[in-house]
């Protein structure tokens, strides 16, 4: 009896309960403008589009962003439904702008404060590996690598172990590290396979206003293991991570099956693998300005990882994560941000860990549908984060959330 008037209550009161939901078919012959006012005047929380196809409103990409930025300022929430396939992908992408163009763009940083992003280049079937510059200010971008001022000047007395000269037509860069030396010129470090397994170390210049790369030397590694992720510590040496062994695959490095370590190199030294650092998948790595801490991505655990390198044997704690974790930057103050696939699938999401407390907030992403996928990177440039991929043809940006 009881449950029999629940049901009752239930029913004439439910539209009081639930958000109210409001469907707008849109014209073929709407104008965007007239789109947005009907949203404006509507009370309800939650409204769908139905798109004819061949609408004016589908022609642009830009009228659903349009769209999307009225719904954020009236805080509703908007779904698109549609015949039309063009007009559902401008709407899984109204959120985000893309940079077309640059293969395999799995890592990226900032360089200083000059407005431009470099990024790595993995290699794929019919590419090579690159290393490309994006200027933020009109999103033009070109391959360092390939560009004609690119030189060699092997320093052998630094880099005594590196067999010789670097062959850019045979590489896979991978990991990114940078470190500023003096006024627009950078160490740069990268994760190389391809003709050798090795930390590639090259200076990048920017003085008088004209990107040169130029190779110094390199630190070769196990080539066994496929080191994923750099990082540059003080004394100009590095800490990388061993993502997985060729012979054995991924599967055996994600299941934990094989762990890897972080190898740490200091100058005059060889490679060794930091006792206590073994992880399943170990991936993205960071050290804080102090080198006091080394932060890691465990992708097979998806867990962010923070060994204390003050304490021995080195100490560890950690925060699980709803994503498959990949690189680790560093964001705003204090801040860490990395990015992946979400862990129940569909799409994917940047994250934000504060450094200390490993406290972990998603500030922004994107479902299944958007062009972008496998997404590896996450960085943040003024209000905006960009986010690379280690399969696909196109790096993106969005506005944080």
């Amino acid at each position: 009896k009881n449950l029999n008037w629940v049901n009752a209550w239930t029913q004439k009161h439910l539209k009081y309960i639930m958000p109210p939901v409001k469907k707008i078919v849109v014209g073929k012959n709407d104008e965007p403008t007239l789109i947005a006012e009907k949203l404006i005047d509507t009370d309800a929380d939650a409204v769908v589009f139905t798109i004819p196809r061949f609408s004016r409103f589908a022609d642009s990409i830009s009228n659903f962003k349009l769209l999307k930025r009225e719904a954020e300022a009236l805080d509703k929430e908007i779904q698109i439904e549609s015949i039309d396939e063009e007009a559902l992908a401008y709407a899984a992408d109204a959120g985000i702008s893309y940079v077309c163009g640059l293969m395999n763009a799995e890592d990226l940083l900032s360089v200083g404060d000059s407005g431009l992003i470099i990024t790595s280049g993995m290699t794929g079937e019919g590419v090579n590996g690159h290393l490309y510059l994006i200027d933020t200010r009109d999103n033009s971008w070109h391959d360092l690598a390939s560009a004609p001022n690119f030189s060699q000047d092997f320093d052998s007395v630094s880099y005594s172990s590196c067999p010789g000269l670097s062959d850019v037509t045979n590489f896979s860069a991978h990991g990114l590290a940078l470190r500023e030396t003096g006024a627009d010129v950078f160490d740069l470090y990268i994760t190389s396979h391809g003709g050798r397994e090795a930390i590639e170390i090259f200076d990048l210049s920017l003085a008088g206003g004209d990107a040169k790369l130029t190779w110094r030397g390199c630190v070769p590694l196990d080539e066994s293991i496929m080191h994923n992720s750099v990082a540059i510590l003080a004394d100009g040496g590095f800490a990388t991570t061993q993502f997985m062994e060729w012979e054995r695959g991924i599967a055996a490095s994600v299941t934990g099956l094989v762990k890897g370590g972080v190898v740490i190199w200091r100058p005059g030294s060889e490679p060794a693998v930091l006792v206590g650092s073994e992880l399943a998948g170990p991936n993205g790595i960071v050290v804080s300005d102090d080198n006091r801490y080394l932060y890691v991505a465990a992708l097979g655990t998806r867990e962010l990882v923070r060994f204390d390198l003050s304490q021995e044997p080195v100490a560890s704690d950690s925060v699980a994560l709803d994503i498959i974790l990949d690189n680790i930057r560093w964001g705003e103050s204090g801040k860490l941000l990395t990015a992946g696939g979400n862990a129940g699938g569909n799409g994917w999401s940047v994250v934000e860990v504060d450094a200390a407390s490993l406290e972990a907030t998603r500030i922004g992403g994107m479902d299944g549908d958007a062009a972008l996928q496998r997404v590896s990177s996450a960085l943040q440039v003024g209000d905006q984060i960009w986010v690379g991929t280690y399969s696909g043809d196109r790096v993106g940006y969005f506005a944080r959330d």
